[in-house]
């Protein structure tokens, strides 16, 4: 499954009709917008790449829509491939797996193999 967010930029006069739309459509889910600057956050779910960039120009066919443009996104299967080659590298720092470690008390820095 993958989840991003789009940032959707409209002219101010036509943010609250196109809010509207947004609320109402099945392929995003709405957030938050700026009026004074004509954006709305919204994001889109997908099986793939494919199937979230349907759902981009879905929201760029939309009446008053300058853009809509993907700015992050999480992929589970890029996530999952990513901790599989940090448990098999033998990486990951111990105090990341103990359980009795609050993330709170840690004191990060940038970089974990220093602090360890």
């Amino acid at each position: 499954m993958n989840v991003s967010s789009i940032v959707i930029q409209v002219k101010k006069e036509f943010i609250e009709e196109v809010v509207s739309l947004l609320k109402e459509c099945d392929f995003c889910d709405y957030h938050f917008h700026d009026e004074n600057k004509g954006k709305i956050i919204v994001t889109v779910e997908g099986e793939g790449i494919e199937e979230e960039m349907k759902k981009v120009r879905e929201i760029e066919a939309l009446a008053h829509v300058i853009s809509a443009e993907m700015m992050m996104s999480y992929s589970e299967d890029e996530l999952d491939k990513e901790r599989e080659k940090l448990e098999l590298s033998g990486n990951v720092p111990s105090i990341l797996n103990d359980e009795n470690v609050k993330a709170e008390d840690i004191d990060y820095r940038g970089d974990l193999k220093r602090k360890l």
